[in-house]
C-alpha cells in the first residue's frame, strides 16, 4: 500500500546504498568468523537467531526497554484520535499506539512494516506540546513506518549488534575463561578484531543514513499536516526541555537515539555531532523554514522562521 506521504527517492537510494554495503560487509564478517572459528554452523545459528529476534520482536523490545505499552483508545482517546486523523489523512494502517511513562519529552516508531508497527510517546511529551505541535511529531514518526525506513535502520543495525556482542563476549571470555593455550588467545584476538571493526563500519553507515532520514520524516511531516511551523515549535521546545534534564537520567534512553524524535542529549553534542543520529537543530529548523515559506505558511508565535 503506497501511502500520502511524499516520497523521497534521495531517502530510498540511501537506504538501497546503505543495506547494499552493509550486506557486503555482512558477507565478509560471517565469512572471517566461519574461517576463524572453524564452525559455519555455530555462526549461521548465532547470526539467523539474532537477525531473526531483532526484526520479529523489535518493536516488542523497544517497547520493553523504554517503559512503553499499548494503549487504549478509552485511556488516551485524543492521543487515538490524532493517529487516527494523520493516517488517515496519509492512507496508510494505524499503527499500535503506546505510551512510555518517562519524563524525557519524545516519542518514536518502531516495527518491521506498516502492518506490524508502534507509535509511541512519552507521557513528558503529552503533557508539554500543544495539540497542533503533537499532531506534527506524530506525523514525523508515521512519516518513518510509511518510508520503511524504521525497518531498514532495524535490519541495518542487527550486524553492528552482532559485533558488539561478539567484542563483548570475546572480552570477557579472555578475562574469565582462566589458562588458555597460544592459539586459543590468538583466535579470540582475531574475532575481536574483526567484530570491532565490523562495528566501527557499521555504525558510521548507519549514523550518515539516520541523519538523512530525520530530514526526511520532517519534511514528510510538514507536508502532509501543512504546518510546519507547528513542528518547528514541538522540535524547540523538547530540544530544549531534554536539555534540562539530567544527563544521568538520559543514559538508558541514548542507546535508541536512532529511533527518537529528537536525540536524548542532555547539551549539545560537540565534535561528536559528526557521528550523531539526528542532524542540528538548526538544519532541521532551517529546513522547515524554507517549507514553510514555500507553502505560504505563516509563522507562528514562538516558532523560527526561515533562518
Amino acid at each position: 500500500m503506497r501511502s500520502r506521504f511524499r516520497s523521497d527517492r534521495r531517502l530510498t537510494v540511501r537506504m538501497g546504498i546503505t543495506l547494499f554495503l552493509l550486506g557486503l560487509l555482512y558477507v565478509g564478517f560471517v565469512a572471517a568468523l566461519i574461517a576463524v572459528l572453524k564452525s559455519w554452523v555455530l555462526v549461521v545459528v548465532i547470526v539467523a537467531a539474532v537477525l531473526g529476534a531483532q526484526y520479529w520482536f523489535s518493536d516488542r523490545i523497544a517497547l520493553f526497554a523504554m517503559r512503553g505499552r499499548a494503549v487504549e483508545r478509552d485511556e488516551y482517546p485524543e492521543l487515538h484520535g490524532v493517529v487516527d486523523r494523520l493516517a488517515a489523512m496519509a492512507d496508510m494502517p494505524k499503527p499500535v499506539v503506546a505510551v512510555s511513562e518517562m519524563e524525557m519529552p519524545n516519542a518514536f516508531a518502531t516495527g518491521r512494516n506498516p502492518d506490524h508497527a508502534v507509535v509511541c510517546v512519552t507521557t513528558g511529551l503529552l503533557r508539554r506540546l500543544e495539540p497542533a505541535e503533537l499532531e506534527g511529531v506524530l506525523a514525523h514518526e508515521l512519516s518513518h513506518v510509511a518510508h520503511k525506513d524504521v525497518a531498514v535502520i532495524t535490519v541495518a543495525s542487527f550486524l553492528g549488534v552482532l559485533a558488539g556482542l561478539i567484542v563483548r563476549f570475546a572480552f570477557y571470555s579472555q578475562l574469565f575463561g582462566g589458562r588458555r593455550d597460544q592459539n586459543t588467545m590468538a583466535v579470540l584476538a582475531v574475532v575481536m578484531g574483526v567484530s570491532a571493526a565490523v562495528y566501527a563500519l557499521s555504525f558510521l553507515l548507519i549514523r550518515a543514513l539516520s541523519r538523512y532520514r530525520e530530514l526526511a520524516a520532517d519534511r514528510a511531516a510538514a507536508l502532509l499536516t501543512g504546518r510546519p511551523s507547528a513542528l518547528a515549535a514541538a522540535l524547540t521546545k523538547v530540544t530544549g526541555d531534554i536539555a534540562r534534564i539530567p544527563t544521568k537520567d538520559l543514559r538508558t534512553a541514548q542507546a535508541f537515539n536512532a529511533f527518537y524524535f529528537t536525540p536524548a542529549f542532555g547539551s549539545e553534542p560537540g565534535i561528536s555531532r559528526f557521528f550523531a543520529t539526528h542532524p542540528s537543530l538548526e538544519q532541521r529548523l532551517d529546513q522547515l523554514g524554507r517549507i514553510s515559506a514555500e507553502l505560504g505558511e505563516a509563522t507562528a508565535p514562538g516558532a523560527p522562521g526561515k533562518g
